[in-house]
């Protein structure tokens, strides 16, 4: 049998010899939600947090911007990779052991990278932090549906979901603060021991996995389940978008620090920092354009976060810096908007195939960040800021044609939606 992400699924085990699930309000589901509350922010705090630090970072190694971009692009693209593969290492290894390694093994190595003294070494080491880092986006649904009551699992998906965006903002801020008071070496450090802090609040808060049992993993079931995924062409679309916005927002995101640092605005590395406040609109429109999507319906408004997306891009062509900032936000509630009706799409589409297909949702998503992120770079070192809002804005026309021809998709029938080659069981 196969689970829905076309991976060999557990043995069946009898009833009388299977762990009673976690409840809401019980202890054990108490520590659970802390728990998964510290992963996210610790993953994405580590991730994210040297993209504040990009300007200080080409000016201590005297290179170009869209080299310095490598820093953030060589954790995502790994990242990426790693995502189709973690799973099924956790059907062999188990969840909550992969999940603490991953957050520890990332913590170290970004303390190794606050003190190493080469630009190849850092880079080295980023790139390991972000494959390391995949054992936790691509283990932890599967690690809460497991442990947790099917009625109780969504409070705690909520706080892991809460944790990544605030570690998303919280990593990128507590960089930016440090380095202004110290330098970018304290600020990596800093990260690197909270991150080492809330990887062992999750290994002592989380529950053991009671209910996991290792199976075989069916490692030729990714390419045979992608076949079937990549015959949709809704997913090939919603794959596509991905890629595309995600390259609009890091983009913006990896190139504003040194626009802003720079004349005519000459703001501090502290006020740069604070820009990443407008992450909180991101989690705002989220919920907004996901509630309004379940109601209008996806298809047709679908449309409208890109437009914002790009109408915000375009604000922060302006001179005057409260349009750049605006402009900054509005890219934030646009891209947000965007990917939360995306992601859920790709779920809807996929049907029992629901894991893998939004394991490659995920990749196309990181792949956006680390290859058009560093695209952004050229734009900026050729052309400035003009080139870098040109570039996000011939994104965002494609992401826009994308969406019109998602409108022309026709739905899927229950029976129709993507699956795995092979027998499965439903998700």
């Amino acid at each position: 049998m196969h689970d829905d992400t076309g991976r060999d699924a557990p043995a069946p085990v009898p009833a009388e010899m299977m762990a009673e699930a976690l409840v809401a309000g019980t202890p054990g589901y108490r520590r659970l939600t802390w728990a998964m509350l510290f992963a996210g922010f610790s993953t994405f705090s580590t991730l994210y947090a040297v993209q504040p630090l990009l300007p200080l970072l080409a000016a201590h190694y005297r290179i170009s911007a869209e080299a310095s971009s490598l820093a953030v692009s060589l954790a995502t693209g790994p990242l990426a990779l790693g995502i189709l593969v973690a799973g099924a290492v956790s059907d062999r290894l188990g969840r909550r052991s992969l999940m603490v390694a991953a957050m520890m093994i990332a913590a170290a190595l970004t303390l190794v990278a606050a003190i190493v003294p080469g630009w190849h070494a850092l880079l080295a080491l980023r790139f390991l932090a972000g494959l390391a880092l995949a054992g936790v986006p691509a283990v932890a649904m599967a690690y809460v549906a497991e442990e947790v009551d099917a009625r109780s699992i969504g409070a705690a998906m909520g706080l892991y979901i809460a944790g990544s965006g605030m570690g998303g903002m919280g990593g990128r801020l507590v960089a930016s603060m440090v380095a202004a008071l110290a330098d970018w070496r304290w600020a990596l450090a800093a990260v690197g021991v909270s991150g080492l802090v809330m990887a062992e609040a999750f290994r002592r808060l989380a529950p053991p996995s009671r209910r996991f049992v290792a199976s075989e993993a069916d490692w030729l079931a990714l390419p045979r389940g992608a076949a079937a995924l990549f015959r949709d062409p809704g997913l090939r679309l919603l794959y596509a978008e991905g890629f595309l916005l995600m390259g609009i927002f890091v983009t913006i995101y990896n190139y504003a620090g040194f626009h802003l640092l720079g004349p005519p605005y000459g703001l501090s590395q502290a006020m740069v920092g604070a820009v990443f406040l407008l992450y909180i609109l991101g989690s705002i429109s989220s919920s907004l354009f996901g509630k309004l999507a379940g109601k209008v319906g996806r298809r047709r408004i679908f449309w409208m976060p890109v437009a914002l997306t790009m109408t915000g891009a375009a604000l922060t062509a302006a001179r005057p810096l409260w349009p750049v900032v605006l402009g900054i936000a509005v890219v934030t509630i646009g891209f947000f908007g965007a990917h939360s009706i995306a992601s859920a799409w790709v779920g809807r589409r996929g049907g029992v195939a629901r894991g893998q297909a939004a394991a490659w949702y995920l990749f196309f998503y990181y792949m956006g960040s680390s290859v058009l992120g560093s695209a952004g770079g050229i734009a900026w070192t050729r052309a400035g800021w003009p080139g870098v809002v040109a570039f996000c804005l011939m994104l965002g026309a494609l992401a826009l044609a994308g969406g019109i021809l998602l409108f022309r998709v026709r739905p899927l029938a229950e029976t129709e939606q993507a699956r795995p080659t092979g027998p499965v069981t439903p998700g």
